[in-house]
Formats: C-alpha cells, sequence, structure tokens
C-alpha cells in the first residue's frame, strides 16, 4: 500500500533509535564513536583513490551511519521470533556461524540487508547468537536454565502486535513505524534487575560466563554497536588517550594494503551494577560483566578460494602462536600474523587475476564514452580500458574473531574445549527459514556488475 513505510526507513530509524539509547547506557560508546568520525574524516582526507573506490561503489555515504550490534538468545521461540522482528525492519539472516569451535556455546547468523539499494540507504546488521544448551555437560543446571528461559517473554505484546500487523498488511504506516521501533527497542534495553537467584547466577556463570548473561536476564541486551572504521590500527592506537582501554590484539586478517575480509577490536567490558532478589524478597547488590565497545574495518569479500586461503593462513599463525586472552603474547602473534600472510596477495590486481575476491565492475570515462564493442566479455573489456573494478565488501563476519571478542570480553578463562558441533540444519529448523548464502549473493552481486557493463557496451553474448 501506498503509505507503508519502507523497511530500510523502519531499520535506519531503528538503528539511530538504538545507537542513541546505547550511548546514553554505555557514555564510552559515544567517546569510541566521536574518535572513529575523527580517524575516518582523515583517512578520507588523504586517501583520494580509496574516497574515489567508495563512490564508485556507492558505499562512501552509508560509511558514517554503519553499524553492527549483537544480541544472545536463548530459545529457538525467541530466535524465530526475532527472525520476524527483522524482517519488518528489512534485515534476513546471511551465513551461519559456528563459535563452539572456539570454545563459545552458541552458533549464530547475521540479519542484515541484502539488496544494494537497501544497504546504501542502512546497513544495521545484527549478529545474532542462539544459546547452545545441549553444550552444558551439567544436566541439572541446564534443565534450571532452560526452565527460566521458558518462563521469560523478551518482546512486548504490542510488539508482537505490530510484527502480526506488519505481515498481515505487507508493511507498516508511519505511526505504527513509529511505535514499532519504540516497543522493539525495549527488548534491547539493559535491565539491571536479575530473574535469577545469585545462587544460579554463580552456577551459570562458573559453566560459563556467556550462559550467565544469556539466561539471567528479563531480555538480550544489546551487548555492544560496532561503528565502521576505515582505518582500525589507528583507533587502537588512539583509544587509550580517550581513556578507552583497548583489546591486545586487533581480531582477524593483518594490516594490509588491500583489506580483506574484517578487522575488529573492543574495549574491556564494563563492570555493572546488578541486584539479585533473595528468599527475603529483598534485592541485594551484585555486578555482571556484559556490555562492551567494538569497532570494525571491512575489507573486500573473498571467493571460496580466497577464503580458504586465509582461513589456511590463520590456522598456520594460531598453530605458532595462539593469542593469550590477557594480551600477554600479543607482540609475538601480530608478527606471525604478518609474516604467514605475505602468502595472499596485497594489491587489488592481484586478488582478482588469482580469484581471490569479488569484485564490481563499471564503465569508466572512457568506457562512457565509448560505442558498441565487437567483444564484450569483461577480460577484453578491462583489457580495452574501458571498465574499473571496485572490491565488494564484506558485510559478514568471521567466527574465530567473533569468538574472540566474546572471549577477551568474558575474561581469561571463558574459552572452553567444547567439541566442534556445528548443527546448521537444526539452527535453521529453530530459525524457520533457511539463512542466505553468503558466497552465493557476493557472486550474484559480481555477475550483476558484469552483465550490466556487457548489456551497456554492446549485445550481451551467451555465457561461456
Amino acid at each position: 500500500m501506498g503509505n507503508h513505510v519502507p523497511a530500510s526507513d523502519i531499520r535506519a530509524a531503528f538503528s539511530a533509535a538504538m545507537s542513541s539509547m546505547y550511548r546514553a547506557e554505555v557514555p564510552a560508546y559515544g567517546t569510541l564513536m566521536d574518535l572513529v568520525a575523527d580517524v575516518n574524516d582523515r583517512v578520507l582526507t588523504e586517501n583520494a583513490s580509496l574516497r574515489e573506490s567508495l563512490q564508485a561503489s556507492n558505499a562512501l555515504d552509508r560509511i558514517s551511519d554503519e553499524r553492527h550490534g549483537a544480541i544472545r538468545l536463548g530459545t529457538p521461540q525467541e530466535l524465530a521470533t526475532m527472525r520476524r522482528v527483522f524482517a519488518v525492519m528489512g534485515m534476513f539472516p546471511v551465513g551461519y556461524y559456528d563459535l563452539s569451535e572456539a570454545g563459545v556455546p552458541v552458533h549464530s547468523t547475521a540479519f542484515r540487508p541484502v539488496g544494494e539499494d537497501a544497504l546504501s540507504v542502512n546497513p544495521f546488521r545484527v549478529f545474532t547468537s542462539l544459546l547452545r544448551l545441549d553444550l552444558i555437560a551439567d544436566e541439572a543446571l541446564r534443565a534450571e536454565a532452560q526452565a527460566v528461559l521458558n518462563g521469560r517473554q523478551i518482546f512486548t505484546e504490542r510488539a508482537l502486535q505490530l510484527v502480526e500487523k506488519a505481515e498481515h498488511n505487507g508493511g507498516l504506516d508511519k505511526a505504527d513505524a513509529d511505535r514499532f521501533v519504540q516497543e522493539v527497542l525495549e527488548t534491547f534495553r539493559w535491565h539491571d534487575k536479575a530473574i535469577v537467584s545469585a545462587d544460579l547466577y554463580k552456577r551459570l556463570h562458573d559453566s560459563h560466563r556467556l550462559i550467565a548473561d544469556v539466561v539471567s536476564f528479563k531480555g538480550p541486551h544489546i551487548n555492544h554497536l560496532t561503528p565502521r572504521t576505515l582505518d582500525i590500527d589507528a583507533v587502537q592506537d588512539q583509544m587509550p588517550a580517550r581513556g578507552i582501554s583497548p583489546k591486545a590484539i586487533v581480531e582477524g586478517p593483518p594490516t594490509r594494503a588491500c583489506p580483506i575480509l574484517l578487522r575488529q577490536t573492543s574495549f574491556k567490558a564494563l563492570e555493572e551494577p546488578v541486584s539479585f532478589q533473595g528468599h527475603d524478597g529483598a534485592w541485594h547488590s551484585g555486578s555482571h560483566t556484559a556490555r562492551f565497545g567494538e569497532i570494525e574495518q571491512r575489507g573486500i569479500a573473498l571467493t571460496p578460494k580466497g577464503r580458504a586461503l586465509y582461513d589456511r593462513l590463520l590456522d598456520e599463525t594460531r598453530a605458532k602462536v595462539r593469542p593469550a586472552a590477557d594480551g600477554s603474547n600479543a607482540a609475538a602473534y601480530v608478527q606471525a600474523l604478518r609474516d604467514t600472510f605475505r602468502q595472499f596477495p596485497d594489491d587489488w590486481a592481484g586478488i582478482r587475476a588469482q580469484g581471490l575476491g569479488y569484485f564490481t565492475y563499471s564503465l569508466n570515462a572512457k568506457g562512457k564514452a565509448a560505442g558498441p564493442q565487437g567483444q564484450t566479455d569483461i577480460e577484453t573489456l578491462l583489457a580495452n580500458g574501458l571498465v574499473r573494478f571496485d572490491p565488494v565488501t564484506y558485510e559478514d563476519f568471521l567466527p574465530v574473531s567473533a569468538a574472540g571478542i566474546f572471549q577477551s570480553n568474558l575474561g581469561d578463562h571463558a574459552a572452553q574445549a567444547f567439541e566442534a558441533s556445528p548443527n546448521q540444519k537444526r539452527f535453521e529448523a529453530d530459525l524457520g527459514v533457511s539463512v542466505l548464502d553468503e558466497f552465493a549473493h557476493y557472486a550474484a552481486i559480481e555477475q550483476a556488475s558484469i552483465d550490466a557493463c556487457r548489456a551497456a557496451l554492446g549485445r550481451q553474448e551467451a555465457a561461456e
């Protein structure tokens, strides 16, 4: 209907509301935002080619608004409902991540917009994890945690009504969209009163600190919001001067001239006051550590071949030096990472020639002025100087990096030796839909850009 608010506008409003709420709840987040803005302004001023590439790929204007958040859910029902909530905002599940391989008892997906137009309006994404109680050995504790989770409702009644209305009517009008944003925000709000006893909290915490975080509260409070920087090393270096203590290492690939995939850092999680209700009904003070600040730098999306090389090099690095949560071997790890990744080409032409990354193709000035071409395969058009290629931004996540962020903020002993147990089939059954395959999605983006160039420069030949 004509009076429906576009899903991307609802997403943008929700992202802005979330950012405002989190800034009020965690003042250091505002400091991070100011630091990232300063660094990004400097990079764009000093690096004209990067600015040009971001403009060519329609990514420049979205940088300052870009955020990702993260939440941890407790039950399949919460996950399935969250999928419906995000769908109202034009966000869909992309990718499956098994974090048990890195000692964290969750598996996850990323809800995000998937089309170029939607991403350009607002690229808000939420890394959404589902607790794996099946990985907890203590059956009695598992049953207690399950009972607590089964007894809570993390969505307001009005939020659920508006989701149903949007599904029935194909969208929401302005008044309902505004109310939807405010109602859904309540799910992500911090609650300082636990819904478990201090004793149960301690037992959950001793089993795994993340389990205590998921189970012990009324809702799945957003545990970080992440701005995108164009120079994460500069942000890492400058955080202490802004009164923020960063984690010891930047997760992901090393510093490169041509960034790949995703690099992330964060400040340590806050120890925040919470209350536990005693048997006498009185509330007693305690503390909980969960929420933190994170920053990311995004690079090119890698092909299956490129990702296999990345994974192999990361495994080789960690076989030499496994980063300690306390940062005691940070320098040795960073050096090993740098040395190992010399095997990965660090120029766009080399990455493209070896089929390691995805690119978009567009007509340059010469191509726009050219007439019809006899040959329009992309390599010929490149050789004739008619098109340019720009890296496709990686919009997704890395399970080892996510686990590293979790662990550095949950404490030195957070990691456990869970047996890696990916179960995408079970996750998708709980979710209610299949997740989008990120490689197929990026390949389609690249192919669409090739098709557009070929169509513009002559008859589109049948694919070989």
